[in-house]
């Protein structure tokens, strides 16, 4: 199989560093489809590693382990262990698979391109260091409230794999309490164990069975942090990685990281590479000004937060991914109209509307069908520069009509406008109080 290592190179291109035209790496996006001959090489790769998974179980050495004398005939209760032994909630044991056996160890296999014995001693390397690191009992340790606001699990990519963000921005409050803290090695250790917990917590979203979401999209938010108060930080987030590329194969599809400085481009290339020995193309960066452009291609609107561009908002009591999203090419220096109808009277219309990119005049109306009654302006408001227009507006209708949402382009580019609406009974609050 080691001979076969160049024909199956689909994590092994080179690391986009997205300066310029971002449009030439976009096909580097996806995975390449493998041919015939390919998937038989991993075939044969997964059942050649499979029987020595087992055998090392049986023999006892799957956790480094060798105290078991090769004639000793194992009992049933140690049969029964070995059946036992898992990984994320994922039983080893390939003669009584798990649903999902198949998919981890391919995860294995792929992070040491199908090399059958370098997968093995990966394995075993993961194996023995969950039990030094007491992995498995990490979700139930109490590590405190110090990075907290740095890490949460929100919403879904296209392909259904749960995105984790980081913003390490929410330390720059308090760069100094954060530089102490790293610079000790026990708060050092600790971001580590939290770091792990914070991965744990992904795991369980996961699924393993054939055709589940078996990996995740990592979104790393560098907006303000920056300068030499975080080099201590940045420090230990090189071991994160470090560590999450040894023993954390295969879980995290791509990385997206996001209001990367440009002087920190080149270095975070160089030492990507040295952490993982190749180039990759699971790492994108994107620089302020094209965040929003390059989340959306992974993930949608309704599911992208508000912050980055997109429509979601945290406990949102108005808008769940369910409600349809409209979509609309606005062309350079050009300009487009929203209608939202408002036939019935006695309701209120909410809507949502994003463009990427700012740099646009944007006017909402309300315009009656009577024409004898009056044009209400809700917004008018120019924006220039900046990441994207997110806005969010509702009117009570009190005579049929209907919204009208005015856009004009003032650069020399075209943009993507995302919209939704839904109406709803309400009673408007000066009727409320009205006695």
């Amino acid at each position: 199989m080691g001979k076969n290592r160049g024909k199956i190179q689909d994590q092994n291109m080179e690391l986009h560093i997205h300066e310029g035209n971002e449009k030439e790496h976009e096909e580097n996006y996806e995975e390449p489809l493998l041919d015939h001959e390919d998937e038989k090489l991993i075939k044969t790769a997964l059942i050649d590693f499979k029987c020595k998974v087992e055998d090392a179980m049986h023999g006892n050495y799957l956790f480094g382990i060798t105290d078991t004398h090769p004639c000793h005939n194992q009992t049933t209760k140690e049969i029964e262990q070995l059946n036992e032994i898992k990984l994320w909630g994922v039983a080893l044991m390939p003669s009584k698979p798990h649903e999902g056996t198949d998919t981890l160890l391919l995860k294995f296999l792929k992070s040491k391109n199908y090399v059958v014995h370098e997968a093995l001693e990966k394995l075993r390397k993961t194996l023995a260091w969950r039990k030094e690191f007491k992995a498995d009992e990490i979700l139930e340790e109490n590590l405190g409230p110090e990075f907290q606001k740095v890490a949460y699990l929100n919403t879904v990519d296209k392909e259904g794999r749960p995105v984790f963000y980081h913003v390490y921005g929410d330390l720059k409050d308090k760069p100094m309490q954060y530089l102490e803290k790293m610079r000790s090695e026990e708060n050092s250790d600790k971001f580590l164990r939290w770091r792990v917990q914070q991965m744990e917590k992904c795991i369980k979203e996961l699924n393993f069975e054939p055709g589940g979401a078996d990996s995740l999209i990592q979104v790393i938010d560098w907006k303000d942090f920056q300068g030499p108060h975080t080099k201590e930080l940045r420090s230990v987030y090189r071991k994160c990685w470090t560590l999450l590329e040894e023993h954390y194969p295969e879980i995290i599809h791509q990385y997206i990281i996001v209001n990367v400085p440009l002087r920190y481009y080149v270095s975070h290339s160089f030492s990507s590479r040295l952490i993982t020995h190749k180039p990759s193309n699971k790492i994108i960066f994107a620089r302020p000004g094209k965040v929003t452009e390059t989340l959306l291609r992974f993930i949608s609107p309704e599911n992208l937060l508000v912050e980055y561009g997109g429509l979601k908002r945290i406990n949102d009591n108005e808008f769940s991914s369910e409600h349809k999203v409209f979509e609309l090419n606005l062309k350079a220096h050009a300009s487009t109209h929203i209608e939202i109808p408002a036939p019935e009277v006695g309701v209120t219309i909410v809507w949502d509307v994003t463009v990427v990119e700012w740099d646009v005049t944007y006017k909402e109306e309300f315009i009656p069908e009577d024409e004898g009654s009056y044009q209400v302006l809700l917004q008018d408001k120019e924006k220039k520069g900046g990441e994207s227009l997110c806005v969010r507006n509702s009117y009570y209708i009190n005579e049929r009509g209907m919204i009208s949402i005015f856009i004009h382009n003032h650069i020399n580019k075209c943009k993507k406008v995302f919209y939704r609406y839904k109406t709803k009974h309400t009673v408007p609050t000066y009727l409320l109080y009205k006695t």
